[in-house]
C-alpha cells in the first residue's frame, strides 16, 4: 500500500485533493489507520484516479464525475455527455482562437503606430451600386460581435439567391451602420453586387447609395485581422483635412477558399474636416 503522501506522488496530484476527494466519497483510501487516522490507497485505485482526473478535465462537475465512475449513468448517457462536452471545448477553442486574432491585430497596430505610404490611399468617388443583401444588429462594433455574424449571414445570402435563381454580377460589399435601436448597436448588412428587380422578401435588392468621395485602401488578408489597416486609414484620413462621415464598406474583391490570401478594398466615406461645422459637447 502506499501512504497518501505516495499516492499523490504517483498519481500526480496534491494531498488536499485526495484527502478532499475523499471527503466528498469520490475516492476513499483502501485502508485508515484506526490508530492515528493514516490513509492508504493501493496501485489499483490508481485507475480510477485517473479516470476522476480526466473526467473532471473535460469540464464535469464532481458529483457527475462519482456518478459516471461508480457506473451510475449509462452508456449511451455517458456518449452524450462527452458529445455535448465536446461540442462546447469546441465552441470554447474557436472563441478563443478569435480573441487571440484580434489581440495579436491590436499589437500590430500598436507596433505600426498607423504608419503607412500616403500613396497607399487614393480618395476617389464610388458610383452606385445594386446589391441583394441581408441584415443582422450585432450589440457593438467590436470584432467578436460582427465577426461570428456576418459569415452566417453571407451563408445564407447566397443559399437565397440560389434558391431565387439570381447570380452575382459582382463582389460582396459589407458595410454598417448605427441601428435605429441605438444604444451603440450596429446594423451589419451582408450584400452582393447583383443585376436583377428591386425586391424586399427573404433578401432585399436595392441600390447602396454612391459616394461622392471615399478614402480608399487595398487589404490583403483575413478580415479578422484587417484592424491595423483600418487603423491606419483613419489616421490618414485624419492628418490629410478629410473627416470620416460613415462606416467604411468592405468590397470582398477576391475570396479564395484561404482567408489568408483575401483581397479587400476598404472605402471609408469622407468629406473635407473644414466643410463640417463643429459640434458642441462631447
Amino acid at each position: 500500500m502506499f501512504t497518501i503522501g505516495d499516492f499523490a506522488r504517483h498519481g500526480r496530484v496534491s494531498v488536499r485533493m485526495l484527502r478532499h476527494y475523499d471527503a466528498t466519497g469520490l475516492l476513499r483510501p483502501a485502508h485508515v489507520d484506526p490508530a492515528g487516522g493514516y490513509r492508504y490507497y493501493t496501485g489499483t485505485q490508481l485507475a480510477r484516479l485517473n479516470r476522476i482526473i480526466a473526467l473532471k478535465d473535460l469540464g464535469f462537475t464532481l458529483q457527475q464525475v462519482q456518478d459516471i465512475v461508480d457506473e451510475k449513468v449509462s452508456l449511451e448517457e455517458l456518449r452524450g455527455m462527452l458529445r455535448l462536452r465536446r461540442a462546447e471545448l469546441e465552441t470554447a477553442m474557436a472563441a478563443a482562437g478569435a480573441r487571440l486574432i484580434q489581440v495579436e491585430a491590436r499589437l500590430r497596430a500598436i507596433e505600426s503606430g498607423g504608419h503607412m505610404p500616403t500613396n497607399d490611399v487614393v480618395i476617389k468617388s464610388v458610383p452606385s451600386v445594386r446589391v441583394a443583401e441581408l441584415t443582422a444588429t450585432v450589440a457593438s462594433s467590436e470584432p467578436e460581435e460582427i465577426g461570428p455574424v456576418i459569415g452566417p449571414l453571407y451563408d445564407e445570402l447566397f443559399r437565397c439567391l440560389g434558391s431565387a435563381g439570381i447570380t452575382p454580377t459582382g463582389p460582396g460589399v459589407a458595410y454598417y451602420e448605427d441601428a435605429p435601436q441605438g444604444g451603440g448597436r450596429i446594423s451589419v448588412h451582408a450584400a452582393v453586387q447583383v443585376s436583377a428587380p428591386l425586391q424586399d422578401g427573404p433578401f432585399r435588392i436595392h441600390d447602396l447609395p454612391s459616394l461622392d468621395q471615399a478614402a480608399t485602401i487595398m487589404y490583403g488578408g483575413s478580415m479578422d485581422a484587417v484592424l491595423p489597416t483600418a487603423q491606419a486609414l483613419a489616421r490618414w484620413i485624419d492628418a490629410h483635412d478629410y473627416q470620416s462621415t460613415g462606416y467604411p464598406r468592405e468590397i470582398n474583391l477576391e475570396c479564395p477558399q484561404n482567408r489568408d490570401d483575401w483581397v479587400t478594398e476598404l472605402q471609408a466615406p469622407v468629406t473635407r474636416a473644414h466643410s463640417i461645422a463643429p459640434q458642441s459637447g462631447g
